[in-house]
């Protein structure tokens, strides 16, 4: 090879060597280039781990620090807790699922005193066999292992009731055990000592309140004894005094004697009425009644009071509305008596309008709205609430001049209150007062008396009356109502003997002060002097010889049933039966009374001496049945209240000494009033019941009642 092809092939192969070279320090570079980018990549990173592992360990040492204050707070908690339950007086453990003691404070390991047995790890069970075998619990007469058992069987419940224990020291433990969802309970010894010491002071004072309560209700039937027993004397003696022949100067001074008796029972029964009332011994007797009936004896019993003074009584009962209820008929009388006797007393001129209207009915009850409207002296607005207070009355220059107890309206609206009514009053000074009270009662409807109209041969009816601005009558209503058919007369100088003769009765509702009353009874003297009239009247004692032979009266107001009764007896035609004949008796009626007082021995004497019977007087119990077994009385009035033996004890042996045969009737006399005593008197085997002062009517109905063979003294 040529010299230049040597240099040729060395020159290509170190162009060769330049290119590989340079194709190596390309490389090369490429790999520094991205070693360095590597390099700095790897130091980033390096920097930022170490950012991280710093900022962990500071987030480290922040939890490390927080965790060390919450542990400190924990235990600082803990000691605080333990503490407070270590101070309190109550006991405190822990028993983990399987009944063991985890913890307790000194108040519950203080029970067992020095039982070093008791701590920490001591069984439930054990527990229970400790403070029986110690003595520590006191179970009374129950058997040891009972005791445990019933104790186990409480601990194993998922909740255990509250359950009292008492220690041998006499303090009382109420345990209280909460079962947690994992088994453990917690135990809670509350020591309630003094709260049973408490109730049972407060026991001891109930039973002294109650003790005291019922020597009150002693006192006042003995204040009520002894007050009514010489009231019977005073006020029975004066009722006897007035049938006698008297001057006008002696019937005023025995009335006034009547009056204020009749007054002090008044503000007696008042007393024993509220005393009844506060100590809720009041009970209500609902019993079928007339209402209609006992409104309008009320305001006849009133009559007198208000015509002295020169009022108007009147009665406005919706005629639509049914008569007969269910109530306690005595408390309905007192109600309205109350309400009625205050419009009288404070009302000085013009008059009293009792109202009953039907506000809603249904088969089986009525709503009735009762009121009682005066034109008296009024009550002002800011007094009206005061007039209900116990022992209350307007004070004020007017109303000083009337007297009594303020209990009145008291009484009426508890009564109201305990029949489930309400009761309201409006009023204006000067102009008058309006007390009203709402009640439902049940209809009684048992002998259809509600439903009472008249014979269809009486219906037709001759209404002789005074017409109102319209040209009609309330009397005229009246009379339709009961079904009868009326024809109104108020000219007397349209009568005639055919018009009367066509008619069952005449009802002469004229006023003995009516121009048109006189020219009436002198037609009916001239054409009709028989014909059967049914005279009404506020007065019947100022009718005088009328002339007329077939006349009967009676007084207003009255009721729905009292004039359908007088119209039925008196119209024509008239089947009337005829009267029972008295049994024929060989002797007199025989009536025992046994009385200790001496002045009431004189009354009753009195009250029955236009009676033709034979009256023995027993001065107790002894007398009583001693009379019995020797004179077989056909009726006894017996006394509860006598020395020796008493009425209750003497009618015990009366029955005794009957067995099984017949019982004479006794009636008992009593002058107790407290509420109950009457069901006590009638359970002791007594017949029936008679309250003092004696009243000689209702003596007279119970002669009627139980001895009907007693008969007027010849």
């Amino acid at each position: 090879m040529s010299l230049a092809n040597k240099l040729s092939e060395e020159r290509r192969a170190r162009l060769a060597a330049e290119r590989l070279l340079e194709l190596k320090q390309a490389e090369l570079f490429a790999a520094n280039r991205k070693l360095g980018n590597h390099a700095q990549q790897l130091s980033n990173e390096i920097v930022e781990t170490r950012a991280e592992v710093a900022m962990v360990r500071g987030e480290n040492q922040r939890v490390k620090t927080e965790l060390g204050v919450a542990h400190e707070k924990i235990q600082i908690a803990e000691r605080r807790l333990w503490h407070s339950i270590e101070t309190i007086q109550d006991g405190f453990a822990f028993f983990d699922a399987d009944n063991r003691m985890i913890v307790a404070n000194r108040s519950y390991l203080a029970v067992f005193e020095d039982l070093e047995e008791v701590q920490p790890g001591i069984t439930y069970p054990r527990i229970l066999q400790l403070l029986t075998e110690e003595g520590i619990v006191n179970i009374g007469s129950e058997r040891p292992a009972d005791w445990r058992a019933r104790m186990q069987d409480r601990w194993q419940q998922e909740a255990p009731e509250p359950i009292e224990i008492q220690l041998w020291n006499g303090e009382h433990i109420r345990m209280f055990d909460r079962r947690g969802p994992s088994g453990d309970v917690v135990s809670l010894g509350l020591n309630i000592t003094e709260s049973v010491r408490y109730q049972q002071e407060l026991h001891e004072a109930r039973q002294k309140a109650e003790a005291a309560n019922r020597a009150k209700s002693a006192f006042l039937a003995n204040m009520s004894h002894e007050i009514r027993t010489p009231m019977n004397g005073v006020v029975g003696m004066a009722d006897l005094l007035t049938e006698t022949d008297l001057n006008s100067e002696q019937r005023l001074f025995v009335e006034t004697i009547k009056h204020s008796g009749e007054a002090l029972l008044v503000i007696i029964n008042d007393v024993l009425d509220y005393s009844k009332i506060d100590a809720d011994r009041l009970v209500l007797h609902p019993e079928p009644f007339d209402l209609e009936q006992t409104l309008h004896e009320v305001v006849l019993l009133l009559q007198p009071s208000a015509r002295a003074k020169g009022l108007s009584l009147k009665i406005d009962y919706d005629i639509l509305q049914p008569t007969r209820f269910v109530a306690d008929p005595g408390r309905i009388r007192q109600i309205v008596t109350n309400l009625m006797g205050n419009a009288v007393k404070f009302t000085l001129e013009g008059g009293v309008v009792l109202r009953v209207v039907g506000e809603d009915a249904n088969e089986n009850q009525t709503t009735l709205c009762i009121t009682v409207e005066d034109t008296g002296i009024g009550i002002a607005a800011d007094k009206i609430e005061h007039v209900f207070g116990e022992f209350n009355q307007v004070e004020d220059d007017r109303n000083r001049q009337f007297e009594g107890t303020g209990l009145g309206l008291a009484i009426t609206r508890r009564l109201i209150e305990m029949m489930q009514g309400q009761v309201w009053v409006e009023s204006e000074q000067g102009v008058g007062s309006c007390f009203g009270f709402r009640i439902t009662l049940p209809v009684d409807d048992g002998d259809g008396a509600n439903c009472r109209k008249l014979d269809p041969s009486l219906r037709r009816i001759l209404v002789i009356d005074d017409t109102d601005e319209d040209g009609t009558t309330p009397l005229i209503n009246q009379v339709a109502a009961l079904g009868g058919t009326p024809i109104l007369a108020s000219d007397p100088s349209t009568l005639s003997a055919e018009l009367i003769a066509s008619v069952s009765l005449t009802i002469l509702g004229l006023e003995q002060d009516s121009p048109e009353f006189q020219p009436t009874l002198d037609a009916f003297n001239s054409i009709a002097k028989d014909a059967p009239i049914l005279a009404l009247s506020h007065d019947p004692k100022r009718f005088t010889e009328t002339g007329l032979t077939r006349l009967r009266m009676i007084q207003r107001p009255y009721a729905r049933a009292a004039l359908l009764e007088a119209i039925t007896s008196t119209a024509v035609p008239c089947a009337l039966p005829e009267a029972p004949q008295p049994p024929v008796q060989v002797g007199l009626p025989k009536v025992l009374l046994a009385e200790d007082n001496r002045t009431n021995q004189l009354v009753f004497r009195k009250m029955v001496s236009k009676l033709a019977l034979d009256l023995t007087l027993a001065n107790d119990g002894f007398e009583a049945v001693t009379a019995f077994e020797t004179q077989r009385p056909d009726v006894i009035f017996m006394d509860i209240s006598m020395p020796g033996m008493d009425g209750k004890e003497a009618t015990a042996r009366i029955r005794a000494l009957e067995g099984t045969g017949p019982h004479v009737p006794i009636i008992a006399v009593t002058a107790h009033a407290i509420d109950g005593d009457k069901d006590i008197i009638l359970d002791a085997g007594l017949t029936d019941y008679l309250t003092k002062p004696l009243r000689k009517d209702a003596l007279l109905e119970k002669l009627g009642l139980y001895c009907p063979q007693v008969q007027l003294a010849s």
